[in-house]
């Protein structure tokens, strides 16, 4: 992709976009790009010291980026974070939901069964991903349906398609995200405005920090059995770039979806689509 066309293509200023999850890997990525095309960018973190590897992107402008200390599992914290946004950014227009990820704990694999994955692992798991987004929805939504504008994205998964093995918890948090999603599309529209639109995106195999242990032998630095059916399952016969998901997002924050909402779009090198033959 030529990130630079694309960003050229796109102009957001006057929009504020708040982020969660963008100090990650995929959200950072997302947060720089909206940035640079005039965006100003909140991203709430829980722990700011995060972003300093990514601070540098952040300022190359022309929008602003702010990092607001915010935990995603509290209501009340995230009420907070909204009020000091609105006082430093104005109306907000978009909310980006891209906080996630696995933890080993909630993963089986030969040495831990299903049986015996702590509980604290799989509530961890299923907390972040599902009220992780439900939570900023609440009190963004809230705002977007008092203005009677907004744009909603989540960042669902190629899991909530087809829950994957040994991603336990994950694989059932990211399907509930999608759901949740077309729930709230439809609750939006139907009580506040056909103007607040609310989708997801449903990204692939990328390889993260999250997943290397899964996809990639940590003595060898090979594909792992999982890696190599990963790539043999996906017609484009490569992992994700964080990059990649950057046309669906622009999109999806532009007027040419003015009427999309509901939907959950796969950006996966072709992995649902394949059979397998």
């Amino acid at each position: 992709m030529n990130i630079e066309q694309l960003i050229k293509s796109h102009d957001f200023s006057g929009t504020t976009i708040v982020m969660t999850g963008g100090t990650g890997v995929l959200g950072s990525e997302m947060a720089t790009a909206l940035v640079r095309s005039g965006a100003d960018v909140a991203i709430l973190a829980r722990d700011p010291s995060r972003a300093d590897a990514v601070k540098k992107r952040l300022e190359r402008g022309p929008g602003r980026a702010i990092l607001v200390r915010a935990d995603v599992l509290s209501k009340e914290s995230v009420h907070q974070a909204a009020a000091e946004i609105q006082t430093q950014l104005g109306r907000v227009h978009a909310l980006i939901n891209a906080a996630g990820g696995n933890v080993p704990g909630a993963t089986t694999n030969p040495n831990q069964r299903f049986f015996d994955l702590p509980e604290d692992a799989l509530k961890q798991v299923v907390d972040l991903n599902l009220l992780g987004t439900v939570v900023p929805c609440q009190v963004f939504g809230r705002l977007m349906a008092e203005d009677g504008r907004g744009n909603i994205i989540n960042i669902a998964s190629m899991a909530g398609f087809r829950p994957l093995t040994r991603t336990v918890a994950y694989s059932a948090a990211k399907a509930a995200v999608s759901n949740f999603t077309q729930w709230l599309a439809v609750h939006m529209t139907q009580e506040y405005s056909p103007e607040i639109r609310v989708n997801a995106i449903a990204p692939g195999f990328f390889h993260t920090r999250q997943n290397h242990f899964l996809l990639f032998d940590e003595k060898t630095g090979d594909l792992t059995p999982r890696g190599r059916s990963i790539i043999d399952h996906t017609p484009m016969r490569r992992f994700g770039n964080p990059e990649d998901l950057l046309g669906t997002l622009f999109w999806l924050l532009s007027p040419g979806a003015e009427f999309v909402t509901g939907t959950v779009v796969a950006v996966d090198g072709g992995f649902a689509a394949f059979s397998g033959v």
